[in-house]
């Protein structure tokens, strides 16, 4: 199902019980961040602040901390569930009779949900405020160190002055006073591009507060040809109703929650951050151009959403997640031997990434490597590519760690790639976003690949005497315990006496 509004989707966090709303007052200073950071890690509910010092607008966190949370924004069970949504529709088969020809053709609709819809008249312009402040939004500052108050997850509508064609990323917004702002548009982001486009000034439309499809799209690594808010129509199979902003000739999404209209000034540069990122760290204070805000529109009780980010795991841990499952598929096509992919909460999105693959000549999996950094906004950032063979779990990080360390030998499976890096990298030692990435092929290795030994096998216990041992492991409860846990120290060893019992008798 879709998702008419944010409010449509609280609701139906509300009723499946993954939304805790919070009544008593909080401080957007420190306070909600604080709470939000204990709350994700603790794999608690999305929250919703009622009562916000110095704002009358409720404040949302943690939409998306959750598999079960992010599925839901797709109106889907599971995140593999949209893949394989994606799957189909990339790789049609062929239909071979009258039902399968009807369940097509339901498939080729999702080509009509990713042509946005125009209206006139909508929700977000319910209020027009001409003499705006922005000290009446309860923006997060969510860390100590942290320049001032940020808006976290902003959906940043920038439009191409010579073919029209729109974009939209998320570029952390540091408020400065009451109409300024500074805008983090990066090197490689679009948003940049176009900027560069325009000359000294650039018509911007800031959304806050959007249907979770419309705010996941807008941080999808898409190549420049292909629209944020068509994919999100394709992701919630349902059309984006847009419409014109009041200022320029910028759209937005129709049933938004707020929207701050103006222009960015290349001129105008200021000093922009420190802000705690995602990266677990300050990214430093740098300068950026600014943000003007000319108008802001909104609907008459809209909500503010927003995000915390910090040390992982972090509710951003699974947009990342999506972004691996539902990218995958196109990922396949491009590099078909890829099986599998897992870019851990640990990596921070981009720092990690393993691959599996299924190898079919030497050198393949150096390939690979090169094939991923060559995909532009994709995987270009990646500082560690793990390639590893196709019977390997990536989503099993132990396994994959274990199965590296024994299979790498340094000066024969390790690449050293020079090339552009994220801006939020501290690591580089000279130049700003040019550094070095890693590369590791911990595949076996074959003759055809200068090893000239038997490859040893792995050890596995004879199917037979698995199965039995698991049957009866089940049957005890004894596959719910572990060594390090009370449950197992507590019950544990009567029980596998009992089991051990059972088999003698």
């Amino acid at each position: 199902m879709a998702y008419d509004s944010l409010g449509a989707f609280v609701q139906a966090l509300r009723d499946a019980g993954e939304l805790h709303e919070i009544s008593t007052q909080v401080d957007p200073h420190l306070e909600i961040a604080e709470i939000t950071n204990r709350v994700v890690k603790a794999g608690g509910p999305a929250l919703f602040f009622h009562d916000v010092r110095g704002s009358s607008f409720p404040v949302l966190t943690n939409q998306f901390g959750s598999e079960k949370r992010m599925a839901m924004a797709f109106g889907a069970g599971s995140l593999d569930e949209v893949a394989e949504r994606i799957s189909r529709f990339i790789k049609p088969e062929i239909p071979q009779n009258l039902f399968a020809k009807f369940g097509r053709l339901l498939e080729f609709s999702a080509v009509k949900n990713a042509i946005p819809q125009r209206v006139t008249q909508a929700p977000v312009q319910e209020v027009i405020e001409h003499e705006p402040d922005l000290r009446t939004l309860p923006v997060l500052t969510t860390w100590p160190g942290d320049g001032g108050p940020f808006v976290t997850l902003p959906l940043v509508f920038t439009r191409d002055p010579q073919t029209g064609a729109q974009n939209v990323g998320m570029y952390r917004i540091h408020v400065y006073d009451e109409r300024t702002t500074g805008m983090h548009w990066q090197r490689h982001k679009q948003g940049r591009a176009h900027a560069a486009a325009w000359g000294r000034r650039i018509p911007v439309a800031i959304v806050v507060g959007a249907d979770p499809a419309i705010t996941y799209a807008a941080t999808a690594p898409l190549p420049p040809l292909i629209d944020e808010i068509a994919l999100a129509g394709f992701l919630r199979q349902r059309s984006v109703r847009m419409v014109q902003t009041i200022t320029s000739d910028i759209m937005v999404p129709a049933d938004a929650e707020f929207v701050l209209e103006g222009y960015v000034d290349n001129d105008d540069i200021r000093r922009e951050g420190p802000f705690g990122d995602h990266t677990g760290v300050y990214s430093l204070a740098d300068d950026y151009p600014t943000f003007h805000l000319q108008c802001m529109t909104r609907r008459k009780n809209p909500i503010y959403a927003a995000t915390v980010v910090g040390k992982p795991p972090m509710e951003d841990a699974w947009l990342g997640k999506a972004t691996e499952r539902l990218f995958l598929p196109l990922l396949k096509m491009v590099v078909p031997e890829i099986i599998d992919m897992n870019l851990p909460v640990e990596g921070g999105f981009h720092n990690l990434a393993i691959i599996s693959v299924k190898k079919s000549y030497p050198g393949q999996a150096k390939k690979v490597m090169n094939a991923l950094w060559g995909l532009g906004h994709m995987m270009m950032l990646t500082r560690c590519l793990v390639i590893v063979d196709h019977d390997v779990d990536v989503q099993d990080v132990r396994a994959v760690t274990w199965f590296a360390l024994n299979n790498v030998d340094a000066s024969r499976d390790i690449v050293i790639m020079p090339g552009p890096v994220d801006d939020l990298d501290h690591s580089g030692s000279y130049i700003p976003a040019l550094g070095h990435k890693l590369g590791i092929d911990a595949t076996r290795k074959t003759a055809a690949e200068g090893y000239q030994r038997e490859w040893p096998g792995d050890l596995l216990m004879d199917a037979p005497t698995r199965e039995l041992v698991t049957q009866r492991w089940h049957e005890y409860g004894l596959d719910t315990m572990t060594t390090n846990s009370n449950e197992w120290s507590g019950q544990g060893p009567r029980m596998l006496e009992r089991l051990l019992r059972s088999y003698r008798g």
